[in-house]
């Protein structure tokens, strides 16, 4: 059986401000800059195809959420979706690998492991008693490169055997082909690197890459989920800001040197991300190859890719760096809309500056936004439960009482914890970012669930009805609350954005119910 990168898609959905352009002496309110600005024109990049990028985005029904546009070492362009803003963080998804792939070149360097050291001598106290010859044989290249020997991707194996270490879970899974023969996208193998530079220098994935790229890239407030025995994900889990992102991919555009110094060789850079295996043969974007967790592109050049959307493409032959967030459910397509409108727009030279064409573009930038659900700000019954609390039956949340508040501008969700209770601020037909970063309050099972600042906002579809759209914006995905009032109950309904937009993966929340506090 072959994993494709769609397959991890789908695993990982169950396991895990409006754009600005700038010039030179533009600023940016609070959000620390340390890449340059610079015109469009002046680095040789139409601002007009900027805004056939951004036509395109809207027209494509897909969920943008960022991206960021170097060209020459300059930033020419960037953007946010509301609520989206530039200094949040963003889940990265698969994208978190080409970071890991870096540290293992690092560790290279360093002269600790070669890409033909064997798997299992780093873990002879996990490694079965009589491991098969397919085992023996796996080596770090082969982790790199997705060539493990696996018939299935090991992350679900991983997560099933909580009191198991995920390195024994994936050395005891069986290797059913010969290692380098057999191409599977496998979130486990990349696990394993960062078992590895654990193992050599008995530092987690955040805290090796800390002084080695993080921190001389500049690179701040990032974090990275963790197993349960301590170690990064590697795989997945990391999150940066979208300039964050794009510093990296300049990083690997410059070949590994950063402020004049030599961090990774050039060599290693080249290695990566060339075509180190064929891949998925037939994938369309995912069958030009595969370098040590970076994937080719159709157009010549290579990217980091996460799930949903998560893009930093590097292309050398045009000294330019595209990083886009999303949360789209057609990764193609997302690729498509930038080869079809960014790539036409660069030129070889600097171009005439367009001040028609730029302002033509800022005034489409001040309304860019995620749309929202319109109905009716208003109810005439929603007197009836202003201010009110409703105790809850038994629920897999564990949630005895929530309360509602309306007034002309904004509404309040309360959710009763403990001694306490939580509040979820909501616009009406508008986004209202919540200050605090809590978790999913109502959270979908075997999911990961972070840390986010939540967006709201809310309508009635009718007097007795009120929908509630939830964004966590420093991650990706949101959730939808549909509460139906009837006199003194009250019944709560979910749908996630992830099965509201896939057709195999229906939200399997109970309906929360409740009676209005006497």
């Amino acid at each position: 059986m072959q994993t494709t990168r769609r397959d991890f898609i789908k695993t990982t959905s169950l396991g895990a401000i409006g754009l600005s352009v700038f010039s030179s002496f533009d600023s940016f309110g609070k959000t620390t800059l340390s890449l340059p600005r610079r015109s469009p024109e002046s680095q040789g990049v139409n601002s007009e195809g900027i805004r056939k990028f951004l036509k395109a985005t809207q027209e494509s029904g897909l969920e943008w959420h960022s991206f960021m546009l170097i060209r020459h070492g300059n930033v020419v362009a960037e953007g946010w979706w509301k609520p989206f803003e530039a200094e949040y963080k963003h889940t990265l998804y698969s994208l978190s690998k080409s970071f890991t792939s870096s540290a293992i070149g690092f560790l290279i360097n360093e002269g600790k492991i070669s890409v033909d050291d064997q798997v299992i001598k780093f873990f002879p106290d996990e490694t079965p008693l009589s491991p098969s010859e397919n085992l023996k044989a796996m080596k770090i290249k082969h982790l790199l490169t997705m060539n493990t020997g696996h018939d299935t991707d090991t992350m679900p194996v991983l997560r099933q055997f909580e009191n198991q270490s995920w390195v024994k879970s994936f050395l005891k899974h069986p290797v059913i082909h010969q290692p380098s023969s057999h191409f599977l996208y496998n979130t486990g193998a990349t696990y394993i690197l960062g078992a590895i530079v654990h193992k050599m220098t008995g530092q987690t994935l955040e805290e090796y890459l800390e002084p080695r790229l993080f921190k001389p890239l500049d690179i701040k407030g990032y974090d990275w989920e963790k197993s349960p025995q301590g170690l990064n994900t590697a795989g997945f889990g990391l999150r940066l800001s979208t300039e964050d992102i794009a510093k990296f991919g300049q990083f690997y555009l410059q070949k590994g040197k950063w402020n004049g110094k030599q961090l990774l060789p050039e060599s290693w850079i080249k290695e990566a991300t060339d075509k180190q295996t064929e891949s998925q043969s037939g994938d369309n974007e995912w069958s030009q190859g595969y370098g040590y967790q970076f994937w080719r592109c159709k157009p010549g050049f290579y990217r980091g890719d996460g799930a949903f959307g998560q893009f930093c493409m590097v292309m050398p032959e045009q000294d330019a760096v595209l990083v886009m967030t999303c949360e789209s459910f057609d990764l193609g397509k997302t690729m498509d809309v930038a080869y079809q409108t960014i790539l036409p727009a660069l030129s070889n030279n600097p171009l005439p500056e367009n001040p028609t064409q730029l302002t033509s573009l800022k005034k489409e930038i001040a309304n860019l936004t995620l749309p929202v659900l319109k109905a009716n700000k208003t109810s005439k019954n929603a007197v009836k439960w202003n201010d009110k609390w409703f105790d809850v039956e038994n629920n897999a949340f564990n949630v005895p009482q929530i309360g509602f508040s309306f007034s002309k501008d904004e509404g309040v969700l309360s959710i009763r914890e403990g001694n306490g209770f939580q509040k979820i601020v909501f616009g009406w037909e508008n986004w209202k970012v919540n200050k605090s970063s809590v978790k999913n309050f109502f959270p979908v099972a075997n999911r990961t669930h972070i840390q986010s600042k939540i967006a709201a906002t809310g309508t009635w579809i009718d007097d007795n009805t009120l929908q509630l759209n939830f964004k966590f914006v420093e991650a990706v995905h949101g959730d939808k609350l549909t509460i139906t009032f009837n006199d003194n109950k009250i019944e709560v309904s979910f749908l996630n954005s992830v099965s509201e937009n896939s057709k195999n993966n229906s939200d399997k929340r109970e309906k929360l119910r409740g009676v209005l506090k006497a």
